[in-house]
């Protein structure tokens, strides 16, 4: 199946055709893993890191009054800032301003120049304009709902902030879209113009999974470190990992999908993207944007909120003795989901392994991430402008130590820290998210690099597989470990992680998690009796 690409009134098999040059020259190198795993294009990933980046958990005020919705037909939406290869952001609407508006104000103009953003949603004019004007090369979207809302509004006392998108059970646009309102039309025509005269392609880029990559990822999260945790403590584990696949599915899916062909053309032919409303460019539109929810459900159901979370070793005691709460577990969870879709890029044939590092920074309500700002991130690879086959890749399995990979993989730890976008500063709270214990040869690098805490897995916690170990991570001092475990029998409150009033948004509570399993009941299963391709 070709790519699915639209820039103005032409369709092409690239991203955009000014970037056909555009190479992975600061990162990773993007040799193509021949015969062994499959792995998430460029496209893909940074797409799936702005449709997560969207349902970032928000602050809930105390008092609702006090941030009151004066747009609610605007939605939010996630970005990501990528230059040569590199993530240099991930931002997400605050309450007051846009995901674009974000970007421009956390990196200023400089720091945009020359990048690509991707966008959870087609940005509106406000942010267009400023993206535009702080020279982007391109600007990529997700072809579903625009940032001001093309869909009717909601009736009243209703919150469609809360789940963006649009429902299959709910009224949608008929082709002559009676329910587009004033606002709507107002940016489509100014969003028309601003694409018309930018020098920044503003376009439509989803590539095909790679063969056989949705059935890798299902069986990498279903088997991965977290839920083999989650197996071995729960008694009854009844297939957890289906059932909040199947609930997750369902949530994203009235958020980023569009219930019909029907609604979905009149909603492209309003955003000028009429060369998408016939078969077979619409059938591969939304074929592809369907492989790539179903996805993100599928890893976000890896790391089940149930009865496990992130805590520190000892019921909530950390190295240096008791600490605050770096963050809840809602939003530590939410940014190993980004590690994780970090890690399906990897160059390893056998273990892939993602890290985000975010920082406690001193501005606060500017971004959906609150006081986080992204320090860097990256996955398992071989070194920058390898090509496929060019360093051994062979494991711990091999005889003969000339052929393994260990000492040419460069760590998905080491990656984050090279390729930073920003320094770490002394005092401040940073937070490294990583898939996999630290290896012994990334724990020096962590301490010596000022991180403060560490969120992960200890399944091979004191393990040594010969050319490569896990034995200096149980012992690191100085550092808050949050390891993936079963809820200690203590005051959330009391615990690092489990503080804070963030949540993800439509979601439940931790303690109603912990007590009520009825969320994961097997009938909680998405209603997609539209004309979408068929789920699973």
């Amino acid at each position: 199946m070709a790519a699915t690409c639209v820039q103005g009134n032409e369709l092409c098999d690239e991203p955009c055709k000014k970037g056909r040059d555009v190479k992975e020259a600061s990162t990773q190198s993007d040799s193509k893993l021949q015969g062994h795993v499959p792995r998430l294009s460029r496209v893909n990933l940074f797409t799936l890191l702005s449709l997560w980046m969207e349902r970032f958990p928000r602050e809930s005020p105390d008092n609702p009054d006090d941030h009151p919705d004066d747009h609610p037909a605007v939605r939010g939406s996630g970005l990501v800032v990528v230059r040569e290869g590199k993530v240099l952001g991930l931002h997400s609407s605050g309450p007051e301003l846009h995901a674009g508006q974000v970007a421009v104000i956390r990196q200023g103009g400089a720091g945009l120049l020359g990048s690509q953003l991707y966008f959870s949603r087609r940005p509106c004019a406000t942010c267009l304009k400023m993206v535009v004007n702080a020279g982007v090369s391109h600007i990529f979207f997700w072809p579903g709902d625009p940032e001001v809302s093309m869909l009717r509004p909601a009736a009243p006392g209703s919150a469609p902030d809360r789940a963006p998108g649009l429902s299959p059970k709910a009224p949608g646009l008929s082709p002559e879209a009676p329910g587009l309102s004033p606002e709507a039309r107002l940016d489509l025509v100014a969003t028309e113009k601003l694409k018309a005269n930018s020098r920044a392609p503003v376009c439509v880029a989803l590539r095909p999974l790679a063969p056989g990559m949705a059935q890798y990822v299902e069986q990498k999260s279903r088997t991965g470190d977290f839920m083999e945790r989650v197996q071995e403590d729960e008694e009854d584990f009844s297939d957890v990992f289906s059932r909040r696949r199947r609930t997750h599915l369902q949530e994203l899916s009235q958020e980023f999908l569009i219930a019909s062909e029907q609604q979905h053309r009149a909603m492209l032919t309003h955003m000028g993207l009429e060369n998408f409303c016939e078969d077979p460019y619409l059938s591969s539109l939304r074929h592809n944007m369907v492989e790539l929810v179903e996805v993100l459900a599928t890893i976000s159901a890896g790391l089940p909120l149930l009865n496990h979370g992130f805590y520190s070793p000892g019921n909530g005691s950390a190295a240096r003795g008791p600490q605050p709460p770096a963050v809840s577990q809602d939003v530590a969870c939410h940014c190993m989901i980004q590690a994780t879709l970090l890690a399906y890029r990897t160059e390893d044939p056998k273990v892939g392994v993602g890290a985000v590092i975010w920082a406690e920074g001193e501005s606060d309500g500017c971004d959906g991430t609150g006081r986080l700002d992204l320090v860097g991130c990256g996955y398992n690879a071989y070194p920058v402008g390898s090509q496929y086959a060019q360093y051994p890749q062979m494991d711990t399995k091999h005889v003969d130590r000339h052929s393994t990979k260990y000492r040419y993989i460069i760590h998905a730890e080491q990656n984050a820290l090279t390729f930073r976008s920003r320094e770490i500063r002394a005092g401040q709270r940073t937070l490294l998210f990583v898939t996999k214990c630290p290896c012994d040869e990334c724990v020096p690098l962590i301490r010596a690099a000022g991180i403060t805490h560490i969120y992960t897995t200890d399944q091979d916690c004191g393990k040594d597989k010969g050319e490569i170990s896990y034995l200096r991570f149980g012992g690191l001092q100085g550092i808050s470990k949050l390891i993936w475990q079963k809820c200690p029998p203590v005051s959330p409150t009391l615990t690092n992680g489990c503080g804070g009033k963030r949540q993800r948004r439509g979601s439940h509570s931790d303690q109603e998690r912990h007590d009520d399993k009825r969320l994961c009941c097997p009938d909680m299963t998405p209603d997609l009796s539209s004309p979408l391709p068929p789920v699973c």
